[in-house]
């Protein structure tokens, strides 16, 4: 990346940015439409719209499908930069709490 950059430069996270390109390459005229092809609730694209909620792994991999573009290109068009993806600390512990409680059948020997 260019040192010279400022950060006004770096496009910002905006799934706006991602939902109008699917209108524009799909060709739909608005969100409900997009919901339909989508197959998702309308609500849905609304409340990503607003930044009420997230765009999940689930809904990108659907627009992968039907859109046929790679997941490294959806996030490109809603400004994810991130070039890694963690999981916390506390999801893994949890999992490993529950696993350890479980009551695991005697083998059969």
């Amino acid at each position: 990346m260019d040192q010279n950059r400022t950060q006004q430069d770096i496009p910002r996270y905006d799934p706006n940015n991602l939902l109008d390109a699917l209108h524009a390459n799909l060709r739909l005229k608005n969100d409900a439409a997009l919901a339909r092809i989508l197959e998702v609730n309308p609500p849905i694209i609304s409340k990503i719209r607003h930044r009420r909620l997230s765009v999940g792994g689930a809904l990108l991999i659907r627009i992968h499908e039907v859109t046929g573009l790679n997941i490294a290109d959806l996030r490109f068009l809603m400004g994810d930069r991130r070039q890694k993806y963690r999981i916390s600390d506390m999801q893994g512990k949890a999992m490993a709490d529950r696993v350890s409680k479980v009551v695991w059948p005697a083998a059969a020997g």
